[in-house]
Parts: C-alpha cells; sequence; structure tokens
C-alpha cells in the first residue's frame, strides 16, 4: 500500500473533485484512511494531487482495507479469548498434575521427551485427545485419505498412459498424414501431365463418336430404304431360308411337271385339267410358304 502511494502527498482539491458534498466526503474519508495508515507505519502522507479517477479508486480500496480489518480484527479477538481460555485449561492442568506429583520438572527426561512427540503426533493428526482411541479414528481416517489419493493417483497415472499413447498414435498418424501430403504433392506434375492427356483422348474420341452416330445414321437411312426392319435378324433369316429350301424340295416336282408341259398330250381338255390341276398345286404351295414367313415374324416378336 505505502508503495502504491508513494510520491503523492497532501490532498490538493481541484476543481474537478468540488462537485458536491458526496465528493467530499469520500475525501474526507480518503483523507483520514490515508493518515491512519501511514500513522501505523510511521510516516508522513506525501504530498499528492486529488483526482476523480484517483479518489475512486482510493476509496474503495479504503472501502475493502477497512472490511478486511473488521473481519481480521473480529478473527484476532476470537483467536486471543480461545489463547486465554487455553492459557487458563493448561493452568488448572499443570496445577492437578503438581498436586498429584506429576509436574513437568519432576518427570524423567524421556517421559517429557514422549508426552511432547504424543502432542505433536495429536496436533498432525487433528484430534483433541490423547486416547488410543481417538489415534486410531486418526489413523483410519489418514489411511483412508492415503488410499483415497493412491487411488486418484492410479487413475491420473491411468489417464496419463491412456493420453500418451493417444500422443502417440496422433503424431505416428500425423507424420503418416505428412508423408502422404509430401507423395501427394509429388504426384501432381505427373498426375496433371496424364489428365491433360486424357484430356487430348477423350476430345479425340468425342469426335470419334460424334464421327461414328453420322455413320450409324447413315447405315440406318441405308437400311430403311432398301426396307430392312429391326425385325429381320439372322436368326429369322436363317429359319427362313432352311424353309424356302423346305419349299423348294416340295415345289420342285411341280415346276418340273410345269416344264413339261410342252408333252403335254394333244387333247386340250386332258391339258387343260392338267394345268388347273398344276395350278392350284401351286397356289397351295405358295400360301403355305406365306404361312411359314408369317409364322417365323411372329416368333421372333
Amino acid at each position: 500500500m505505502n508503495e502504491m502511494i508513494s510520491g503523492v502527498g497532501d490532498p490538493v482539491v481541484t476543481d474537478a473533485t468540488k462537485g458536491g458534498g458526496s465528493d467530499a466526503a469520500r475525501i474526507s474519508e480518503v483523507k483520514a484512511w490515508l493518515a491512519a495508515q501511514f500513522e501505523s507505519a510511521g510516516k508522513e502522507v506525501p504530498d499528492f494531487e486529488y483526482t476523480p479517477r484517483s479518489i475512486a479508486h482510493l476509496h474503495n480500496l479504503a472501502t475493502v482495507s477497512q472490511a478486511k480489518s473488521q473481519a481480521a480484527n473480529i478473527v484476532a479477538n476470537d483467536f486471543r479469548q480461545k489463547a486465554a481460555e487455553y492459557r487458563s485449561q493448561a493452568a488448572r492442568i499443570r496445577e492437578i498434575l503438581e498436586s498429584v506429583g506429576l509436574a513437568q520438572e519432576s518427570l524423567p527426561s524421556n517421559v517429557v521427551a514422549s508426552a511432547q512427540v504424543l502432542a505433536n503426533v495429536a496436533n498432525l493428526l487433528n484430534i483433541r485427545d490423547t486416547e488410543l482411541s481417538s489415534f486410531l479414528v486418526a489413523m483410519g481416517d489418514l489411511s483412508l485419505r492415503k488410499t483415497g489419493v493412491e487411488e486418484k493417483r492410479a487413475k491420473v497415472h491411468k489417464e496419463s498412459k491412456t493420453l500418451l499413447e493417444y500422443t502417440r498414435k496422433a503424431i505416428a498418424r500425423l507424420t503418416y498424414l505428412k508423408r502422404t501430403l509430401a507423395q501427394l504433392e509429388d504426384d501432381v506434375a505427373p498426375c496433371e501431365a496424364q489428365m491433360e492427356n486424357w484430356k487430348t483422348n477423350l476430345g479425340v474420341m468425342a469426335s470419334k463418336e460424334r464421327q461414328y452416330m453420322q455413320q450409324y445414321n447413315n447405315y440406318k437411312a441405308l437400311l430403311n430404304r432398301v426396307g430392312y426392319t429391326p425385325e429381320i435378324n439372322h436368326g429369322v433369316l436363317v429359319e427362313m431360308d432352311e424353309h424356302r429350301k423346305d419349299l423348294e424340295k416340295k415345289t420342285k416336282p411341280i415346276l418340273d411337271t410345269l416344264r413339261s408341259y410342252q408333252d403335254l398330250p394333244p387333247d386340250k381338255a386332258l391339258a387343260a385339267l392338267a394345268i388347273e390341276d398344276k395350278r392350284r398345286q401351286y397356289a397351295a404351295a405358295e400360301k403355305y410358304l406365306e404361312d411359314v414367313l408369317q409364322t417365323a415374324l411372329a416368333t421372333s416378336d
């Protein structure tokens, strides 16, 4: 506190601090607090100039200091009262011990030392008496705390090992990713060259596609002009060829007979009957051939 306000002196009130009664009251409180603090330290209040900011800051410090001083006084008074009670109780116990011949001066040094060690242990274990049960309870509590601390330590150690393993894996993964990134960066140039090559080939293939589509359209138009339909395929043509060969076998005798018309008998009536019979046979053969073709087309559909 003295270092913070060293170099400042008797307050010189400026125009900014003449606002009203509340500011004057705060200045008075600050003056009184500073005088008390420096007087307790055996020093005089240095000269300094009051400003609204310094007044506000010093007033806050004074308020906090007074509150803490009051609390400290209350605690100190309580401790003094307890010390007086402990001294009174110690004097009474000393009188009792002296009356029964157990004064400290009459006891052997080892007994005094043991009693002192016992008292120190009791203070360390924070127990109010030195009975065996109190020591056992305190030692049990201390053992439980030790067990809890060991469990927490084991848990923290396990978590630390787990985190360390995760860290190692993360570092290994990071190294692998860095290596992969470097490899990919090295592969960028060849891949770009390959992509340019693919782009060129794609342009060529697109041109070929347009050419083939044009040829396909030309062939399709040509087939439409010659009367080709999708219903006529290789299987149908093979089947129709087989039927044609079969019909040729069946119609060959009829054709041979027709070619032998020149050998007809001179009787015109018999010749007319023979011709009419051959015509009926030829019409039946044609109708059979037409039925076979229609059946083959229907089967292909």
